[in-house]
């Protein structure tokens, strides 16, 4: 069975970005015919805050908005032989970086304002050199990409190309890269439709790309404009008071919260009672809206 999936990470409280993207993720998916998944994204447990509390918070809250996942709920903690395992299949594409985050900053270009891309600075190494820094410096480990070019389809913002830099696939402190263990995860899980932020368009080239060479099916995208404030900053867990606990609180019904989320979807009108199951009979991806949803936070606390 094909899936799509939404992948919280439990360092904070859902707020009302976090509610939408869950909401559009299960919408697409059931549209589709697929399954719907939540995997809980606790790869780096420094970034956790109380994390099983926060994240049985997070899951009763999409549970209140009828989101649960058809599958038992994985955990990305559990996992870190199956990230290894991906970089061992990646053989001699993986390579040790020894660059500071100076380095970084002065050496990556970003062409277009696109994300910095990587020179390649520790590509080609010697094997000398390479034990001299090691002596030195802890290094990260990045896959070569040989500079490839990608393009990904998705749902908003049509084709997407991007040139595929060397990037990181385990960190220097130990820690598997994000950019490694979704698409180790959605392989893994029949996950062949992304969902999520904009703010995360750049990175689907090289998660397409690396899935490609890992064997996987490349999946297709919808990446919805996020949720902005009434400054256009974007919406951050500390944003709690955003959140469904917080709403529901100061007095609004869940079903008006996701009334309110799927008229920002122009998915219902103001007002409008709906259902989870009329929202999935009306989804269409050309319908969503293509710019950010920019909301007033006092406003839905008042």
């Amino acid at each position: 069975m094909r899936f799509g999936r939404f992948a919280p990470t439990p360092s904070g409280q859902l707020h009302l970005g976090n509610l939408r993207t869950a909401l559009v993720a299960y919408l697409a998916a059931r549209a589709s015919g697929r399954g719907f998944l939540i995997r809980v994204e606790d790869l780096d447990q420094i970034r956790l805050v109380d994390g099983p509390t926060i994240e049985q918070i997070q899951l009763a809250d999409l549970a209140a908005l009828g989101l649960t996942s058809d599958a038992a709920i994985i955990h990305q903690s559990d996992r870190f032989d199956r990230y290894q395992e991906a970089i061992d299949a990646l053989g001699d594409r993986i390579y040790p970086c020894f660059c500071s985050r100076k380095d970084l900053r002065t050496a990556a270009v970003a062409p277009h304002g696109a994300t910095p891309i990587y020179p390649g600075t520790c590509r080609h190494l010697s094997p000398a050199e390479r034990r001299r820094r090691a002596a030195g410096r802890t290094p990260a480990w990045r896959v070569n990409t040989d500079d490839a070019i990608w393009t990904v389809a998705d749902d908003i913002h049509g084709e997407v190309t991007r040139q595929i830099d060397d990037f990181v696939v385990r960190r220097a402190d130990g820690v598997f890269a994000y950019n490694l263990a979704v698409v180790v995860d959605d392989g893994q899980q029949g996950v062949d439709q992304v969902v999520r932020g904009d703010d995360l368009l750049d990175q689907a080239p090289r998660q397409a790309w690396l899935a490609d060479q890992l064997g996987y099916t490349q999946p297709t995208y919808l990446h919805l404009p996020l949720v902005l404030d009434s400054h256009g900053d974007r919406l951050a867990k500390r944003d709690g008071a955003l959140g469904l606990a917080a709403l529901t609180t100061a007095g609004m019904s869940v079903e008006q919260v996701l009334t309110h989320l799927a008229v920002s979807l122009d998915l219902a009108v103001p007002a409008e009672a709906i259902s989870l199951d009329e929202l999935v009979g009306r989804f269409d991806p050309d319908r969503l809206p293509h710019q950010p949803w920019l909301i007033d936070p006092p406003t839905w606390i008042d």
